[in-house]
């Protein structure tokens, strides 16, 4: 849970390195707390008898409020690898940029420092 509150700490910093651990498990929280709102809305929608409308606000205020954090970890992430955070637009290429971006995303850090700061394992060893 620390991970994914250190991402919302950083709303819209869109410079500096994520390593893999901070991404992935902004990912993993963010799903998880998707499908609780999911289930939670529809068991409570439908014992409360609310409209589907209600539901469909309650998860689009959430996505609304971490795409721009999703936006800036993943930018963070690119930069980790060592790409710039431009090449998130690839993710417009149907099906073949989704794959690029995944592949991206699951390697492992730059060595060292790179032209977007130190890398961010040191710090926490």
């Amino acid at each position: 849970m620390d991970w994914y509150l250190a991402v919302l700490r950083k709303y819209a910093v869109f410079d500096g390195r994520a390593r893999r651990k901070e991404y992935w498990m902004f990912c993993l929280v963010s799903i998880l707390v998707s499908l609780a709102i999911g289930f939670a809305s529809g068991f409570v929608g439908g014992m409360l008898g609310l409209s589907e409308s209600v539901i469909t606000m309650l998860a689009l205020g959430y996505t609304l409020a971490v795409l721009i954090p999703s936006l800036a970890v993943a930018v963070r992430r690119l930069h980790d690898t060592g790409r710039s955070g431009w090449w998130l637009l690839i993710v417009l290429v149907p099906l073949v940029g989704a794959i690029v971006l995944l592949v991206f995303s699951v390697q492992d850090s730059e060595p060292g420092a790179n032209s977007y700061g130190k890398n961010p394992k040191t710090s926490f060893a």
